[in-house]
């Protein structure tokens, strides 16, 4: 088998990399540069025999058919790992010997599909406002909130008076480099199915969310937090705080404890007030008599309660308009650079024959508008947990 052929023949120049590096090591200058000299042309081999195989360079290597044979299916293309990893990456190697790390996903005599716990994630990024930008810093202009007076009676060739003009604000960004690596051995990278792609461009591209979630909290935790005690404070930031600006487009964004809270909420009439949208049924809506308000549920996960002594836990309440109150400036959203010869501190790709994937997205987040939200915390007590006496 070809497919075979190759994977000989990789094992046989990663063997001559380890031979040249050892020769060096040792000073024997000249038997290095004939063992190089060696690599060299199980490289060339290596290239010739790959092309022939493996023409469109697309990783779906292919065997030579038979005049009116029946074409073998081509493997699945596990070449677009690049394009398709999202970001943020664990400084730990994955390897072949240790099943942790990887060695699960290596064929042997057991079943190789990796198989995933059942977990429930969530993105901010949808919530606020996005902007695509290609400069390292930059600003943005605002005109300034004011209350405006009218015009003044005037009497017939009376003087007329002056009004304020408008007055104006810059919003500023500055990119910041979010980044991290991932070293895995390329045993692991050669002798595992394509299974194992597909896992790591699902891990990746969760780390880029969790990332993002992250700096969007951070922003929406700058703002001054106002404690609520139950619904009618809900409908007061709603009507007074936020007003008719911005309630008509407002989201509560909570977390499970605050879903588990607004679940038990009814009416005078023992109605549950949180109903599914009937245009949406898997889109809850808190309905208390002319307040109707979308519900965002965050997993406990990404945005946890603050959980106090007693039994009590500070539940987040993040209610109002994020996409007017937040914006994040987007520079890049993820590059991905491999090297199998890079150096990073005491990690050597070409001594430990690792290949690095090295991923970097540029971004910032300011807050937009701070009428636009609330942050706001519920203090809810559990009713099993009793306090301690002092």
């Amino acid at each position: 088998m070809r497919n075979k052929k190759l994977l000989e023949l990789l094992n046989s120049i990663n063997a001559k990399k380890t031979e040249v590096i050892n020769l060096s090591n040792e000073g024997k200058i000249e038997e290095a540069k004939a063992a190089k000299e060696e690599l060299k042309n199980l490289q060339e081999q290596f290239d010739l025999l790959k092309d022939v195989i493996d023409p469109d360079g697309d990783g779906q290597l292919s065997e030579p058919q038979a005049q009116g044979a029946v074409p073998v299916q081509k493997k699945d293309s596990t070449s677009d790992f690049a394009n398709a990893a999202r970001s943020g990456f664990k400084n730990v190697t994955m390897t072949e010997g240790s099943n942790a790390d990887g060695g699960y996903t290596v064929p042997e005599d057991i079943q190789t599909k990796v198989n995933e716990y059942r977990s429930a994630k969530k993105s901010l990024i949808d919530l606020v406002d996005v902007e695509n930008v290609t400069n390292q810093k930059g600003s943005r202009t605002y005109k300034k909130r004011s209350q405006q007076t009218g015009f003044a009676k005037v009497a017939e060739g009376g003087k007329i008076g002056a009004k304020n003009t408008p007055q104006f604000e810059r919003l500023s960004y500055e990119i910041s480099k979010y980044a991290g690596y991932l070293p895995v051995t390329n045993e692991l990278l050669s002798d595992t199915d394509a299974n194992i792609t597909g896992t790591l461009i699902s891990w990746l591209g969760d780390e880029s969310r969790v990332t993002r979630n992250n700096i969007i909290h951070d922003v929406i935790k700058k703002q001054t937090k106002q404690a609520i005690t139950g619904l009618d404070d809900i409908k007061k930031i709603l009507n007074i705080t936020l007003g008719q600006a911005f309630k008509a487009t407002s989201k509560i964004i909570t977390n499970d404890d605050g879903l588990q809270w607004l679940d038990t909420l009814k009416n005078n009439k023992d109605e549950y007030l949180l109903q599914p949208d009937p245009a949406n049924p898997m889109q809850m809506r808190l309905c208390a008599g002319a307040t109707v308000i979308p519900i965002f549920i965050v997993p406990n996960d990404d945005m946890a309660s603050d959980v106090q002594t007693a039994g009590h836990r500070k539940i987040p309440f993040i209610i109002g308009d994020l996409k007017e109150g937040i914006k994040f400036f987007d520079r890049n959203q993820m590059t991905i650079m491999t090297s199998n010869i890079a150096a990073i501190g005491d990690l050597n790709a070409f001594a430990e024959d690792l290949t690095i994937f090295r991923a970097i997205e540029r971004e910032d987040c300011q807050q937009k508008d701070g009428e636009a939200f609330v942050y706001a915390e519920f203090d809810l007590a559990d009713p099993t947990v009793k306090a301690s006496k002092a």
